[in-house]
């Protein structure tokens, strides 16, 4: 039974999403504060977590800098919730590794319906997605079945949505992908057109795969298009 932990200095969001959550069968842990969420995660290791934006002591987006540079709790997928709907806050979430964002107020049932796009995607299941194979391009290495990128032999520090986008990439190599495909393909679901979130990710990823960022060998942009990975000769 997959654990939720919700974060949230609201009591009555709290009981929302705990009487949601709970009713899909999920388990659910809560915390008031930072502090706590980032210790209830050490804890327990929960398989997703939903945390507000505006907490005392210590913000969201603190607490999410901490969680995705640990390395015990990188790849937990991390749902945003903000009373904020401003573009900033939601890129600068996705900048720091949230795998998604809800502005208050939210639809409990498309919040749940979130939850599970996110957690099938944590968990293969299928033999077909356990069985994928290790990919190569040059300085590369990508093994899904340890969810694990190497460069040049150092392991890549990356939160779970960059490390599927990324070997979708690899593995289809020269392939033009649409910003929309990959929010198919990456996040289960179509996000409004004018969502930035495969910008953001790919940008981040460059600065973690390329030698220069701004002129990349691996990550091409087709403008008007969308992305393709081509190998360096």
């Amino acid at each position: 039974m997959p654990l939720i932990l919700v974060v949230d200095d609201e009591v009555n969001i709290l009981q929302l999403l705990k009487f949601n959550l709970t009713r899909e069968g999920y388990q659910v842990i809560e915390a008031t504060n930072g502090h706590d969420a980032i210790k209830l995660t050490g804890e327990k290791t929960p398989d997703l977590i939903i945390l507000d934006k505006m907490l005392p002591e210590l913000d969201g987006f603190d607490v999410l800098r901490i969680l995705k540079n640990n390395r015990q709790s990188a790849s937990i997928p991390v749902i945003m919730l903000s009373a904020r709907s401003e573009m900033l806050d939601k890129v600068l979430g996705l900048e720091l590794g949230a795998d998604d964002y809800i502005t208050k107020p939210f639809s409990p049932r498309e919040l749940v319906a979130r939850v599970k796009v996110h957690l099938r995607r944590k968990q293969p299941s299928t033999e077909e997605e356990v069985a994928k194979e290790a990919v190569r391009a040059n300085r590369l290495v990508i093994q899904p079945e340890k969810y694990e990128a190497l460069l040049d032999g150092e392991r890549l520090e990356l939160a779970q949505k960059e490390f599927e986008l990324l070997y979708l990439l690899v593995a289809n190599p020269g392939r033009v992908f649409t910003r929309d495909a990959l929010l198919e393909k990456i996040w289960g679901y179509n996000y409004d057109r004018k969502s930035r979130t495969v910008d953001v990710h790919i940008r981040y990823l460059r600065q973690k795969i390329e030698k220069d960022p701004a002129n990349p060998d691996y990550i091409e942009t087709v403008r008007g298009v969308g992305y393709r990975f081509r190998e360096t000769r």
